[in-house]
């Protein structure tokens, strides 16, 4: 018997460092334990996935949770599993496609009508190299629904997030940013041979760039705004790259993706630590990578490009003048 014990000491040993190192390579869990009763918290994409989880996490808290999801079959069941978890009835479904201008228009004057306050605004909702897509309104899908999508929501909801100040927006952007670029001569992918991946880094860099610009818009009024890298997540997100599901991936590359790729319920946690940290209450214009705080790529930073890129995406929107007056202009520093 005695024979048998050192070599299962020694497996056990690498088991579990292991499970240790796959705990720190793909991130922690929340350090914060705040709760958030009374709370109205909007999470974007909430069907499935991160999002789902991290309505998971808010609802948990005391939060009162909105899923905002195209799909309502899905997000009617997701609404139901959370409240049933959680034993939170104060979680609920609504229709919003970010593929479409009138459905972000829609969805926002319902909030605005209907609820007394929105203290949490999570943009999760994203597609991930999809083929050339266009949304309802003609734009390249990836950058419709990643960056445009989440401008135009955001900016209907910003009177209703002021109000309730102190407030949060967590906006998901992803590492692919670093390999972004802004093309402002073709955003939508018209002229170029298409690219699903450069479209992908383009529109996560524009959520970096939108997130710095618009936490420069929102100094003094009590909202901030920040940035993060979830990680990579086993969901659905990644369905149209066929990584997941080729034989090469499954085997060769089975044990790298079981120690680099998070489950859901661990790439929810920097969402969640965005939302509830109160260490985290005056930090805006920032980006994370999980839960620490890192410099994004230098495009990300340069304020001329954040500022052209919110013009244009104004314009693209059909931003009213007044709603963006409404977000104070700050100077650039000199």
């Amino acid at each position: 018997m005695n024979r048998y014990l050192l070599p299962l000491s020694a497996l056990g040993t690498v088991v579990g460092g292991a499970v240790l190192l796959k705990d720190n390579v793909a991130g922690g869990v929340c350090p914060s334990k705040a709760t958030i009763p009374g709370k109205t918290v909007i999470v974007t994409g909430a069907n499935t996935g991160i999002g789902k989880q991290t309505a998971f996490e808010l609802a948990k808290r005391g939060g009162n949770v909105i899923l905002a999801c195209r799909d309502m079959e899905k997000c009617e069941a997701a609404a139901r599993a959370i409240r049933r978890e959680t034993l939170n009835h104060h979680v609920n479904a609504r229709h919003l496609d970010l593929a479409s201008l009138k459905s972000i228009r829609e969805f926002a004057a319902k909030i605005s009508e209907e609820e007394e306050r929105v203290d949490i605004l999570v943009n999760n909702a994203a597609v991930m190299r999809c083929p050339h897509w266009t949304t309802e309104d003609g734009f390249e899908m990836q950058f419709g629904v990643n960056h445009l999508g989440h401008f135009l929501l955001t900016n209907l909801l910003l009177d209703k997030l002021k109000a309730s100040a102190p407030s949060r927006i967590i906006n998901l952007s992803s590492l692919a940013h670093i390999a972004g670029h802004i093309d402002f001569d073709d955003l939508n992918w018209q002229t170029r041979k298409y690219d699903p991946k450069a479209a992908y880094s383009q529109s996560k860099l524009a959520v970096v760039l939108f997130t710095k610009e618009l936490s420069r818009r929102l100094q003094g009024s009590g909202v901030t705004v920040n940035a993060l890298h979830p990680g990579v997540a086993r969901t659905e997100l990644g369905r149209h790259t066929g990584i997941h599901g080729s034989t090469f991936s499954s085997t060769t590359l089975g044990p790298i993706f079981w120690l680099l790729v998070k489950s859901p319920e661990l790439a929810a946690q920097p969402s969640t630590y965005l939302a509830v940290a109160e260490e985290l209450a005056d930090v805006s214009g920032k980006y994370f990578d999980g839960l620490k705080q890192k410099a994004p790529a230098p495009e990300a930073e340069d304020e001329e490009v954040a500022r052209r890129l919110w013009a244009e995406s104004a314009r693209l929107v059909g931003l009213e003048a007044s709603h963006v007056s409404s977000v104070r202009e700050q100077p650039l520093p000199r």
